[in-house]
């Protein structure tokens, strides 16, 4: 069902699960001054680190202190592939600097000696919501052109640097984000008033995608250099792809649907892996009143950087409807209305393990280029029972559900490259702040006030993602 050679790993990102936010030659990055929420309460960025907040990222689950024996846990699950990200942060600590901070580079060269020694392919994000404070106080983030220049200084130390240690390469995290007005700070780098909830901003709109289109112009430079430092080099997009079907059969839910699966997930995606704007983008700008500022080499930038392959995280669908009233759900960024056909998991996602093999197929007939899973798991509360173990038999559930579909997705002859679960350990939630949204298959020993050992412990998914791994997707009992 999988073919030889498949990517079998997991995932983590370093401004989730690192830590060590002020030590090492590292400096401030955005996700340093985003506080604790959890599901009914938002997080909020703070222009200043505030005495009374805490702030998950400080410390997160360590991975600084401990990468030697997560990576060692990694190896022991079989894992052929880890997936985790550089913090701008801790290369360039003011995002701006002349020259990079040996420290860090160092700290990354031995997390990825680490991998190399168990045989494990490191996959690297570029940039995964952590863009360096500084950046964001003193430019305005990606609103302002001149932040490019700083990215591409930094995707060309990394990528230089870790030519022979790293084949695998992302630029930006769930780019699409942008698109959106909750991409404003993480994507983006833009803050319009401050102390404000990231999940509810205040948003420019025509701020935000003159600022996605220097980024799109960053990711593009980064993919040039990377294929002129190492031409063995695979570089692909990443997209947070939310899956929407028209809740009925009324044409006018099914255009809603096609407009916004044309912006949220076709649009980014397009311009990375085809190298322009898409038709619908001009008309989409025309309907909003947006006037985004080309410059005159910006057209033949996007057409020579486009990526090797498309990654994409898939963790649920929703369905979209004209029609009022109609019950919604929450999602990963983006909620919808809710699909009378599934369920959910206790923060409202809907589980849809369908889902990814329609997607597949969307994506690959839409682009034939290989693809690359790197985000998909279950988010829940998990207990230890009286034996010291963990029996997320929901977890492995889940994943099973989504492993069959993709293996169905192949049998479709579509080009799936490997899959990341989301994620190798229990780390910070993105969305919430949380501990106790737990994704991982080692458990770490840390509740949401801070508190714990940080002693790892595997989990009944670990032992059964070994399996899967060992047998190459034949087992999933």
């Amino acid at each position: 069902m999988f073919p030889n050679g498949f990517l079998w790993g997991a995932a983590v990102a370093a401004n989730q699960c690192e830590g060590a936010w002020n030590i090492g030659g590292k400096k401030e990055s955005i996700c340093d001054h985003l506080t604790a929420g959890s599901l009914h309460k938002n997080r909020r960025f703070t222009s200043e680190i505030l005495a009374d907040e805490k702030y998950p990222s400080h410390e997160a689950v360590d991975f600084y202190h401990h990468y030697q024996q997560d990576i060692a846990l990694l190896a022991e699950m079989g894992c052929k592939v880890f997936r985790l990200s550089i913090a701008w942060s801790r290369i360039f600590p003011n995002g701006d600097d002349e020259t990079p901070s040996e420290e860090g580079l160092r700290f990354y060269d031995n997390v990825f000696d680490e991998c190399r020694r168990y045989h494990m392919e490191p996959l690297v994000t570029l940039s995964h919501f952590e863009i360096p404070h500084n950046l964001v106080k003193r430019y305005g983030g990606f609103a302002n052109r001149e932040v490019i220049t700083f990215f591409e200084r930094y995707a060309k130390t990394v990528l230089e640097r870790y030519k022979d240690k790293v084949k695998y390469w992302l630029t930006f995290n769930e780019i699409n984000f942008g698109t959106m007005p909750m991409g404003n700070l993480e994507v983006l780098g833009i803050i319009n008033q401050e102390e404000e909830e990231i999940a509810n901003p205040l948003d420019d709109m025509q701020l935000r995608f003159q600022a996605l289109h220097h980024v799109f112009l960053a990711s593009a430079r980064a993919v040039k250099a990377a294929h002129e430092i190492n031409p063995d080099f695979k570089v692909g997009c990443m997209i947070a792809h939310i899956t929407m079907y028209p809740l009925t059969c009324r044409p006018e839910d099914l255009l809603l649907q096609q407009e916004l699966d044309q912006i949220i997930n076709n649009f980014c995606a397009d311009v990375q892996v085809r190298g322009a704007y898409p038709y619908f983008a001009f008309n989409y700008f025309q309907k909003h009143d947006l006037q985004i500022l080309f410059e005159r080499e910006d057209q033949q930038i996007l057409k020579e950087g486009c990526v090797d392959f498309y990654s994409f995280s898939y963790y649920m669908s929703n369905c979209v409807t004209t029609e009022e009233g109609h019950e919604t759900t929450m999602g990963n960024l983006l909620g919808g209305v809710k699909n009378p056909y599934l369920k959910a998991s206790e923060w409202g996602w809907q589980v849809d393990p369908k889902g990814i093999r329609y997607t597949l197929n969307k994506i690959y007939d839409r682009y034939g280029i290989p693809m690359f899973v790197v985000e998909n798991g279950l988010g829940a509360v998990d207990e230890i029972d009286g034996s010291g173990e963990i029996q997320d038999d929901y977890r492995i559930a889940y994943l099973k559900e989504h492993i069959l579909e993709m293996g169905r997705a192949l049998e479709d002859q579509v080009d799936l490259m490997g899959y990341t679960v989301w994620s190798a350990m229990d780390l910070v939630s993105s969305g919430t702040g949380e501990m106790k949204k737990r994704y991982g298959l080692i458990h770490v020993d840390k509740d949401d006030t801070g508190n714990g050992t940080l002693k790892r412990t595997r989990k009944k998914s670990f032992y059964w993602y070994r399996k899967v791994i060992e047998t190459n997707g034949e087992d999933l009992e």
